[in-house]
């Protein structure tokens, strides 16, 4: 029969996401949140100690009649399986990361443990895309395009404003949506490519350069603004150079303040774990939402009959502006 310990570990095996706070190595995240879960399991009340049978002495039998010393039988626990002599039933636990932030950068992270490593390897070849909401200040440039690096140039602002913004911004994604159609190796005149695209599974086989599959522009209040970007295959790093490119396209510089990733993939803002919340209760309950959530999204894409009209025009469109 399992123990109170398995039976719980059972329940979190499955895939999570958690808040990272800017300024912590998700190498960090990682280890709180397994220390939080050996500390959760093995807190777990212990399977009652086997008895034995043992011959003990009666009590009270000292006394001058008695010749001989007289034993009973006695049921009492076998105290080697006491966890204060075996140690903790779980010792370790491991727990996996998917899409990586680095230090500088907050948001979205999405976790496993166990069997839930396999399904995080699955969720991430349906080339799923991520949001970020990324800070920028115009009038300066640093050498590794964030405000924290050694500023290599200043340059003037006044000239910006949110209609040229937006159209870089149109144009930046417009290059981007060529490269994810050139990326994705599926003929693009065929019932294949129209398949997946009204699906939203259109997108790049294997590792290819990042793409930025929607750009817009949600805070505009000069030197300051901000970007929200959606994107495929990004590093953060990558995402920083972006705002100091959009920087010379509009003939200023610009450096990124702050990266924070709002959603990766079916893992929205919301529902990540603040740190709080890094508990087994909290975990547990995130892990049990998701597969509910799984659950639902599942039955609903099976009661989806595929586009027309207005869908299949719109793809049309997209097709004859990339080719």
């Amino acid at each position: 029969m399992a123990t109170a310990a398995v039976r719980m570990f059972r329940k979190l095996e499955g895939v999570f996401c958690v808040y990272k706070p800017p300024g912590v190595h998700w190498k960090l995240v990682r280890d709180s949140i397994e220390t939080n879960l050996l500390k959760g399991i093995n807190a777990t009340p212990p399977q009652p100690l086997p008895q034995e049978v043992r011959f003990l002495a009666q009590p009270g039998v000292n006394t001058e009649e008695s010749k001989g010393l007289r034993l009973s039988a006695v049921s009492v626990p076998v105290l080697s399986h006491h966890t204060l002599v075996t140690g903790p039933e779980f010792r370790n636990i491991r727990v996996g990361v998917g899409h990586r932030l680095d230090a500088f950068s907050s948001g979205v992270l999405v976790l496993a443990v166990g069997n839930g490593s396999k399904v995080l390897n699955d969720l991430y070849k349906t080339r799923i895309t991520r949001d970020y909401t990324l800070e920028g200040e115009f009038g300066i440039a640093t050498h590794d395009f964030s405000h924290t690096g050694r500023v290599v140039e200043r340059s003037t602002y006044g000239h910006i404003t949110q209609d040229k913004l937006d159209r870089v911004l149109a144009i930046l994604q417009g290059a981007n949506q060529k490269a994810l159609l050139m990326y994705s190796n599926v003929d693009m005149r065929s019932q294949e490519a129209y398949e997946k695209a009204a699906q939203g599974l259109l997108g790049p086989e294997g590792k290819s350069v990042p793409i930025l599959t929607g750009l817009r522009c949600v805070h505009f209040e000069p030197p300051s603004f901000t970007i929200e970007v959606q994107c495929l295959n990004e590093t953060q790093k990558y995402l920083r150079k972006v705002v100091h490119e959009i920087g010379l396209e509009l003939r200023s510089t610009a450096v990124c303040k702050g990266v924070r990733r709002t959603r990766d993939g079916p893992f929205m803002l919301q529902d990540a774990l603040i740190h709080h919340h890094w508990t087994a209760t909290d975990i547990m309950q995130a892990i049990r939402h998701y597969h509910s959530s799984k659950k639902d999204i599942n039955h609903s894409h099976s009661t989806i009959t595929p586009p027309s009209g207005k869908n299949c025009f719109l793809y049309s469109l997209i097709i004859l502006k990339c080719q």
